[in-house]
């Protein structure tokens, strides 16, 4: 028996971003370093929006 792939249309939505940023990053040549500085600032971001807010 062959063992089949689940395609991506079923994977998660945090994998399904993932392709599409890591394929946005390379087809845009995005260097490594500056794709990780970015993301590092959108994950500080992130963070603080998930934070309930104090009312």
């Amino acid at each position: 028996m062959s063992q089949s792939t689940p395609s991506l249309e079923q994977a998660p939505d945090e994998i399904k971003l993932a392709v599409d940023l890591i394929y946005l990053l390379e087809t845009n040549n995005v260097d490594p370093k500056v794709a990780l500085a970015a993301l590092e600032i959108v994950r500080q971001d992130l963070e603080k929006k998930s934070e309930p807010n104090p009312t």
